[in-house]
């Protein structure tokens, strides 16, 4: 007969079945969670007395734990790790969740910043939690590695670059001429030929003119872009944090404390020890901090993806909030989100637009 305690140095699974029910009840009512809510409120087929042995003993192995003499029990970080490892169950997301995020990757084509705020402002509202959108430290110089375009009207175009750290910047330029894709698709290689892969610096006046030769009639085009080049190339950027919804974070009893508050606004302020938990973490997954790990505020999870652009990570989109967070749906939303931003969304579109 197997041993109920543990089967193959792992939790028999009766005890992961109520387990799974405590983590399950308690992230949903915000209570703890005693023998007689689980009789009443799951499927478990066990009686009052042997659900309260295994809770006890679940406790004994640091699964549990009891917050009052009284009260039932609540999950220990350890136990919302093994719950997020072993036994939650994916979230699918609904045909309206679907929609509005592909709403966001479809029509947010620009820059980083602004992309990783509107997704910061969708996950915010579509979870209830605090979102969390990072965007990596640029170092150095950057250069621009490739041009291409986006005619907006007759007058108006986006000028698109790839630039050397793996982003995309635009600028909007409004000039006096008519403009037409033949005259865009003309700038483009023109710009690719004379000022791709340049620093600031080797942008001489020689070679503004030899530009301005070359488009002919449309010379006028090459002035109206070069402010537009000085601004973007050799911009060292300092890493940023967009916190959206922190006022959701007073909704969970968790952090109703006013020193509570106060560590997790120090915790957002603190940009470079913030940035330190985002760096450490695995640019192939989904990262799942729990209470203390990565130096989080008690009682706290963080939940996040990193965003790549030509193979490196250039920021991260995510989820702060109560450690009862509902984990299935959290890490669907962010996995589907930042897939999406790295593979041919609102950032990919902008990178496909310079293969054509």
């Amino acid at each position: 007969m197997k041993n109920e305690l543990m089967v193959g140095g792992e939790l028999s699974e009766r005890k992961k079945l109520i387990l799974r029910s405590v983590v399950e009840s308690h992230i949903s009512s915000g209570e703890p969670i005693g023998s007689k809510y689980l009789m009443t409120n799951s499927d478990i087929p066990y009686s009052s007395a042997t659900i309260r042995n295994e809770m006890a003993e679940l406790e004994n192995l640091g699964y549990l734990e009891q917050p009052h003499t009284s009260a039932g029990r609540v999950p220990t970080g350890l136990g919302y790790r093994f719950y997020v490892d072993s036994l939650m169950e994916s979230y699918k997301l609904t045909a309206t969740e679907i929609v509005s995020l592909n709403n966001l990757i479809r029509n947010k084509m620009g820059e980083l910043n602004s992309i990783l705020k509107s997704a910061s402002k969708l996950i915010a509202s579509m979870t209830n939690y605090t979102s969390i959108a990072v965007k990596a430290k640029n170092a150095g110089t950057r250069l621009v590695e490739q041009f291409s375009y986006m005619l907006l009207d007759e007058r108006e175009f986006l000028l698109v670059m790839r630039m050397s750290d793996g982003t995309i910047a635009t600028k909007h330029i409004r000039t006096e001429i008519a403009l037409s894709d033949d005259i865009l698709r003309k700038l483009s290689d023109v710009l690719g030929k004379y000022f791709a892969n340049r620093a600031s610096e080797e942008v001489t006046l020689p070679i503004i003119m030899q530009a301005e030769t070359e488009m002919g009639n449309a010379s006028s085009l090459v002035s109206s872009v070069i402010k537009a080049i000085y601004e973007t190339i050799g911009k060292s950027e300092e890493a940023d944090i967009n916190v959206e919804g922190m006022n959701k974070l007073l909704e969970y009893p968790e952090f109703a404390g006013v020193e509570q508050m106060k560590q997790i606004i120090s915790m957002f302020e603190n940009k470079d020890d913030f940035m330190k938990i985002v760096e450490s973490a695995d640019d192939d997954k989904v990262n799942i901090f729990i209470g203390r790990d990565g130096e989080l505020v008690d009682h706290s999870a963080f939940v996040f993806k990193t965003i790549k652009v030509g193979g490196k990570a250039v920021g991260a989109i995510g989820v702060f909030g109560p450690s009862r967070m509902d984990y299935s749906k959290v890490i669907s939303t962010v996995e589907y989100l930042s897939q999406n931003l790295s593979d041919g969304g609102a950032v990919g579109l902008l990178g496909d637009a310079l293969k054509d």
